[in-house]
Order: C-alpha cells, then sequence, then structure tokens
C-alpha cells in the first residue's frame, strides 16, 4: 500500500512524508530531508515548522543546525509513532533511501 498522492493523513503530502522520513532517520535536519525525499528545501523548511507548530515534532539547536525529531511530550507520541510507522512500511523506496544514507563524517584523510 502506498500513501494516495493528492491525499494526506497530515495535511499534505509533504508535511505526511517529512514524518515518515523523520521515522526512519529518528533525526535530522532540513537539507538532509530535502535531499531523501528529493524535494525543495523550502518546501522541507515549511512543512517543518508546520508540524513544529502543531507540536507534532520538536525542533533543537545543534550549533548552526536545527535537527527535528518527534516530540516525545506529544500527547499521542506513541500512536503517532505507531501509525507513522505503520505508513513508512509501505514505502519500500523511501525505507532503501534511508537506508544507503551515510549518517557519520567520513574519517579524516580516507580516501573516497
Amino acid at each position: 500500500m502506498k500513501v494516495i498522492t493528492g491525499s494526506s493523513p497530515f495535511g499534505s503530502q509533504t508535511r505526511t512524508r517529512v514524518l515518515l522520513a523523520l521515522r526512519l532517520l529518528e533525526d535530522s535536519y532540513a537539507r538532509e530531508l530535502a535531499r531523501v525525499l528529493d524535494t525543495r528545501l523550502s518546501a522541507i523548511q515549511g512543512a517543518l515548522r508546520g508540524l513544529e507548530r502543531d507540536r507534532l515534532i520538536a525542533g533543537r539547536d545543534a550549533g548552526r543546525t536545527r535537527l527535528y525529531r518527534f516530540d516525545p511530550r506529544y500527547f499521542a507520541h506513541r500512536d503517532l509513532v505507531r501509525y507513522v510507522t505503520r505508513l513508512a512500511e509501505a514505502e519500500p523506496a523511501l525505507r532503501d533511501r534511508v537506508a544507503s544514507l551515510r549518517r557519520r563524517p567520513r574519517r579524516s584523510g580516507k580516501p573516497l
């Protein structure tokens, strides 16, 4: 089953896809989400602002970067995470993109 185009349980397809990616990544930042979802950075930033305003996700500053994750203080946090996890099961292409993503820096001096 795939999330139906034009329909979204979270208000827009971009918001839904951001939540799916955040569930798979645990925490992330706007540019990484734009790269994973192959979407414009401005669209991702708008979705993140809206999701944070709705308190579904929480952002924190890490240096000059703002990291986002599901807000553990959200009243239905466990139910939300379970629901988004189920939705993510229907997105094998997104799961593969996240799995192939390098999440830590390359060791200094290591050849490409």
